[in-house]
């Protein structure tokens, strides 16, 4: 793939939506409302501006939304329970009109419809986020992709843009399985339980050696999930993993 420029450019926060009980969205627009060149898959890093001009520890977050447009979205995790919470409550907590500074694109986790026509798609969490963007995508280009998205997450209460991904079942025959890990009684959730495995994937994805796959969450659901490929004899230029927290 060609090396996209990297660059620092000045947004907004204009939209914070409560997605989860867990999970934020928030949406940024650029100051010049012009679009930063990126692939699906990849990321930017965040800082904050207080009112004196100070800037927050920049953090690194998926971007969400599809390349053609100018704004950018991004899922953020209230409160997390691992990993490095330094500067991120500035993102929590921030208000309609707060000024962000973004630098990039970044990362080799990239997703191009036209080279990679069979996927797979593996998310763990707000690991979706990239997934978003792929979908978004493949939506708005009018590709012709195949793609199974195998999404787990904790608790039915945690799925994040349920309708949207409801849409992509329809709209581009994404085969969609949600699992949840930890399901509450009285949740009413009678899909899928328990964690993405070899099993799993074979299930819902028998022509997985056709496909590349491509794993987004997570430390521990990661490796699992690559491991799993692997043991199915998926070969590791067939695997693309991106890891957060």
């Amino acid at each position: 793939m060609a090396m996209i420029p990297i660059t620092e450019r000045k947004y907004t926060l204009v939209e914070k939506i409560d997605e989860t009980p867990e999970v934020l969205i928030l949406k940024f627009m650029p100051e010049d409302n012009q679009p930063t060149p990126f692939d699906p898959g990849m990321f930017m890093m965040i800082v904050g501006v207080d009112s004196s001009g100070n800037r927050y520890t920049g953090r690194a977050f998926s971007i969400a939304s599809d390349p053609s447009v100018p704004g950018m979205d991004f899922m953020v995790i209230k409160e997390p329970t691992h990993g490095d919470h330094i500067g991120r409550p500035h993102f929590v907590d921030a208000k309609i009109g707060d000024v962000f500074f973004m630098r990039g694109p970044n990362g080799q986790f990239r997703f191009d419809p036209s080279v990679d026509k069979k996927a797979i798609f593996l998310a763990g969490g707000t690991g979706l986020a990239p997934f978003i963007s792929m979908l978004r995508h493949i939506k708005s280009s009018g590709s012709q992709c195949d793609t199974v998205l195998l999404y787990s997450t904790k608790y039915s209460t945690e799925i994040i843009l349920k309708e949207e991904l409801k849409s992509y079942v329809a709209d581009l025959h994404t085969k969609l399985v949600i699992t949840v890990t930890r399901p509450q009684p009285g949740d009413g959730w009678t899909g899928q339980t328990g964690h993405i495995t070899a099993d799993t994937i074979k299930n819902y994805a028998p022509d997985y050696a056709e496909r590349t796959a491509y794993i987004c969450g997570p430390l521990a659901f990661v490796k699992a999930v690559k491991d799993a490929l692997v043991s199915l004899g998926m070969q590791n230029e067939k695997i693309k993993a991106d890891v957060w927290g």
